[in-house]
């Protein structure tokens, strides 16, 4: 698998995330949908075989967490893992919400015998030496589990401007994880200006807006939409899911998105051929990306060749001018110089005459 994984490394480009040298395939995959959080859970030999095909189309970056199940998502990724090869995968789980509950909001601990519990926990839940990127809602002690090598990178999940400042000098921070789908772009005015001022990737979620350019039914009953998705298909022959990814996708080389597949009672079979179909498509749209960039760069390769080109026929130009100027000052001096040496000549023919003369007398 390890020479698999060699010879996809050109499909999916990489991206580095901060700059403590933390390296992703530029799309990752949100497994969070896998054991049922806004639909019913995939049987696990379904999930695996999706991790797996995720990864054989070189996507290296897959992201869980321990609510996720709660607890049973890292459980899942785990097995998938045992079929991979670890040191080619880029594992990103957090912790820190102890409670999630519509009526009482969620609650956060970031003490440190909690981090470090809730680290040791998802290590034996995921069955690994270590983790790559973990995020956490607050700071904790987290500096300490890098130095004894628990984790490789720190991460911020859902974190204000304040909190990312007052981490990133604790330590610093590799990537934060946001929302940041096509119709909620609130994080543009401060998080993603103050990530790209720290060097900290992004790893956006939530890509379709919460499933709002995921499906049909939204477009046949928000006025509006099913006009936009028929002019979107005619245009670039796409669905609102794809182009919202494609968008993403072209947000810059420090953005690693985690797409996640969510579907509400849908039968199996043609929920796997959805996860499955989706993985291909955004490897579509990546390579289009690709193909799109290398188009550009021969674009702008032609481009100075041309400015160069027409530099040396200006500089050709320029001494094909200076040569005839020269030409016109020599043919001035020769003529001068001839001149001059005929007036020599008058003066030897005349210093002659005199010096005969006196010999004669």
């Amino acid at each position: 698998m390890g020479e698999e994984q060699q010879n996809q490394s050109g499909v999916i480009p990489r991206v580095k995330l901060g700059t403590q040298g933390l390296e992703v395939s530029m799309l990752g995959f949100g497994c969070m949908g896998l054991t049922g959080i806004y639909n019913y859970p995939v049987p696990e030999d379904v999930d695996i075989s999706i991790i797996k095909q995720a990864f054989d189309i070189g996507i290296t970056f897959f992201d869980t967490s321990d609510i996720y199940g709660p607890k049973s998502n890292e459980l899942l990724v785990g097995k998938a893992l045992k079929q991979l090869p670890r040191e080619n995968v880029q594992l990103a789980t957090e912790f820190d919400i102890v409670k999630s509950d519509p009526a009482t909001g969620i609650a956060i601990n970031g003490i440190s015998e909690h981090v470090r519990a809730s680290v040791e926990a998802s290590l034996k839940r995921l069955d690994v030496d270590y983790i790559d990127l973990y995020y956490q809602h607050r700071m904790g002690e987290l500096t300490k589990l890098v130095e004894e090598g628990k984790i490789k990178y720190i991460g911020l999940s859902g974190a204000s401007p304040e909190t990312i400042r007052r981490a990133h000098v604790v330590h610093p921070v590799s990537a934060i994880k946001m929302k940041w789908p096509l119709w909620t772009r609130d994080s543009e005015d401060e998080i993603i200006p103050l990530c790209r001022e720290l060097g900290i990737g992004i790893v956006p979620y939530s890509l379709l807006g919460r499933g709002f350019f995921g499906g049909r039914t939204v477009a046949e009953t928000v006025p509006g939409i099913s006009f936009l998705m028929e002019k979107l298909d005619k245009k670039y022959g796409c669905t609102p899911a794809l182009l919202s990814l494609a968008w993403v996708l072209h947000q810059g080389d420090d953005v690693a998105p985690i797409p996640e597949g969510k579907r509400r009672n849908t039968r199996l079979a043609v929920r796997e051929k959805l996860y499955k179909s989706s993985i291909l498509k955004a490897k579509e749209i990546l390579q289009f990306k690709m193909m799109k960039t290398g188009l550009a760069n021969k674009i702008e390769e032609k481009g100075v060749m041309v400015e160069s080109l027409m530099a040396t026929e200006r500089d050709a130009a320029e001494s094909v001018a200076s040569l005839e100027r020269l030409k016109m000052r020599r043919k001035k001096l020769t003529k001068k110089l001839k001149r001059k040496i005929k007036d020599f000549q008058k003066l030897q023919a005349l210093e002659a005459e005199l010096t005969l003369e006196m010999s004669s007398t």
